[in-house]
């Protein structure tokens, strides 16, 4: 393994020692301006050299194949090994096995990493407001972090047969990383709507904006709602202040929304969490 650049985010959470998490920052990498450096997205018009020496940079500092998946802004978990293939379609992935890094790519997105206490299973979710709304998926209100956590169980449950939802979800842990802060998440009322239909507490996550018609979103406290309902209490990590969200920490944090309009496209950072 080669060091972890000072600048990228470590969690501090109370996770078992054979679990390894980093979030990457735009620090350490290779990639010029606007991608600068430490893009890791390989759909975003960068040089394609540069992106594939900065996910061999990120595979150094884990020790561990970082597996990328194409998201789309769904709810499919996968399930990884030592065959699973980049480009695989999901949003959210889960290992029990050490090797392979579960990895979730964001530009103002919220990452979520989950483990045990045990210490058996680690897995990823990316959590844009569609997929943790769960628009389109059935049941009504099943996300991203619902699918996540259902998959995160059985894993769970494969080495501990007695191992119940309620148990399981006392003895997770989960990080959230940077995203989208509720100063410049700007929605529309059909985004407020998505979540507080399938649950009226969610409506404490908007606030009017000075448009007319439109909300302030609070992404990180939505997730957290969410994962409260599943019964998980042990959160850390993004709590919704300034230095946690992408678009106002430009130097530190690539944002779609901040960049796509100006510079035709943004970088990608990524969450990875691994067994080792």
């Amino acid at each position: 393994m080669t060091a972890i650049p000072q600048d990228w985010l470590v969690p501090d959470w109370p996770a078992p020692a054979r679990v390894h998490a980093l979030f990457t920052t735009r620090s350490g990498g290779v990639s010029q301006a606007p991608f600068d450096s430490f893009n890791l997205g390989d759909h975003v018009r960068d040089d394609p050299v540069a992106v594939a020496a900065n996910r061999t940079r990120l595979r150094g500092a884990t020790g561990v194949r970082p597996v990328f998946l194409a998201q789309v802004h769904g709810v499919a978990v996968a399930e990884l090994d030592a065959d699973t293939a980049d480009g695989t379609e999901a949003d959210a992935c889960l290992s029990t096995r050490p090797g392979v890094a579960c990895t979730i790519m964001v530009a103002d997105c919220l990452p979520v990493l989950f483990t045990n206490t045990a210490g058996t299973a680690v897995a990823a979710s990316h959590a844009g407001w569609r997929g943790l709304a769960g628009e389109g998926a059935a049941p009504a209100g099943q996300g991203v972090l619902e699918a996540t956590f259902d998959a995160f169980v059985h894993a769970v449950q494969r080495t501990d047969p007695a191992a119940r939802h309620d148990s399981v979800a006392a003895n997770t842990l989960v990080w959230l990383g940077p995203c989208i802060g509720p100063e410049a998440f700007e929605v529309g009322p059909e985004v407020r709507e998505a979540f507080v239909s399938k649950h009226a507490i969610a409506a404490a996550c908007f606030t009017p904006s000075s448009a007319p018609g439109k909300y302030r979103a609070n992404l990180q406290a939505l997730a957290r709602l969410r994962l409260q309902a599943l019964g998980i209490t042990q959160v850390s990590g993004n709590d919704g202040t300034p230095p946690w969200c992408t678009v106002s920490q430009a130097s530190r944090f690539f944002s779609h929304r901040r960049d796509a309009v100006r510079l035709g496209s943004t970088g990608r950072m990524a969450a990875c969490i691994w067994l080792g």
